[in-house]
């Protein structure tokens, strides 16, 4: 399961590519400013947030000249399961509204939100090399993501939350009536309690999936859920009410999913992941998106994003990378500058030439 007859229109350096024919490997190569994720980027966009670059709008469109403005982009791509298309999605912008993100699921308009329920993505780039020594919220964004592929409410639940944070900061900086703050918390605490208890749940399922994995060659992770406030909704709610003063004096709420935790342990030696070494940080970031992909690959197509992870491994750890992703229902996508990485896989995927925002079927 996965995307077939991929399509982009004036999204990034890319004027108008096509792809088409796709596997269960799919291989992007070319050089350092070829493309290539940016073909990756597109394809994070069929699911709800900001894609793998968390980008704004604005810097996803091709512009004709330098200085014009951004031209509307389209990105596409058919949904297949068992080798017929099930669903057609795509987003897109207007002209004129090179903000405003718009989505359709077979024609119709839709949400973006809506698009977890269509399918589950899971992305690792260079750029998340430092998740473990990052900030917290990056973490909660992590986590956010990954539970998308348990709960398709998730997004608009994180949303929903804090949004009525938002509106209760501003009604404690104004002295707001009680009963609209009664209101707001109550929001605040429905949603919060149900952004926390898809973290636990995503978090104790990982660390199952992580169990049953060998434990070489990539070191394995133990994972915990620290949770930032009471996770029950009254308890929730009650809490809120109590801390106004409190939270009126800091400028926000100290206390609730906002301040969640994700903690990573090396199984083997306890210490934390983010005083390992960059390789250990590497090989368990690896562990985790590959126990994450088993996990989203289940009722939904589902698709695995990596950019430029093969040509950072050793032979060893390449080979059981690719071993993992063979047996997994996931549609994987796979960047690099040579094919030599990919021996492993010759003959079994489908490989691309990207060459100036162009692609060639090799």
């Amino acid at each position: 399961m996965g995307l077939s007859r991929i399509s982009l229109e004036n999204f990034r350096n890319h004027p108008a590519t096509t792809l088409g024919e796709t596997a269960h490997f799919n291989l992007l190569v070319g050089e350092n400013g070829a493309g290539k994720t940016n073909l990756l980027e597109a394809l994070s966009l069929l699911g709800p947030g900001r894609g793998l670059r968390r980008a704004n709008l604005g810097d996803l469109a091709r512009r004709s000249t330098l200085g014009d403005a951004p031209l509307p982009f389209a990105i596409g791509a058919s949904l297949t399961e068992a080798g017929t298309v099930s669903a057609r999605i795509g987003t897109y912008t207007e002209a004129g509204a090179p903000g405003r993100r718009l989505v359709r699921v077979n024609g119709a308009p839709a949400t973006a939100a809506s698009l977890a329920e269509w399918l589950a993505l899971s992305w690792l780039t260079p750029s998340m090399d430092g998740l473990f020594t990052d900030s917290a919220g990056a973490r909660r964004r992590f986590m956010d993501r990954m539970a998308l592929a348990l709960s398709p409410d998730h997004a608009r639940r994180v949303n929903a939350l804090e949004a009525a944070l938002r509106e209760r900061g501003k009604l404690l900086e104004n002295g707001g009536d009680p009963r609209w703050l009664d209101a707001v918390e109550a929001q605040a605490a429905d949603h919060g309690a149900a952004v926390a208890r898809a973290r636990a749940e995503l978090v104790l399922r990982l660390a199952d999936e992580l169990s049953a994995l060998p434990p070489e060659p990539f070191a394995r992770p133990a994972l915990a859920y620290r949770s930032g406030g009471p996770a029950d909704e009254t308890a929730l709610r009650a809490e809120l009410a109590r801390a106004r003063p409190r939270d009126r004096a800091a400028g926000r709420a100290l206390a609730g999913p906002q301040r969640d935790e994700l903690e990573v342990t090396m199984a083997s030696s306890g210490q934390p992941a983010a005083a390992c070494s960059t390789g250990e940080q590497k090989a368990m970031l690896i562990a985790i998106t590959l126990a994450h992909g088993i996990l989203a690959a289940a009722g939904r197509p589902s698709v695995l994003l990596l950019d430029e992870v093969a040509a950072h491994l050793d032979p060893v750890r390449r080979a059981e990378l690719f071993r993992r992703l063979r047996e997994g229902k996931a549609q994987v996508w796979m960047t690099g500058t040579e094919l030599a990485p990919f021996e492993g896989l010759r003959g079994e995927a489908a490989v691309w030439r990207v060459s100036g925002g162009g692609v060639e079927r090799l």
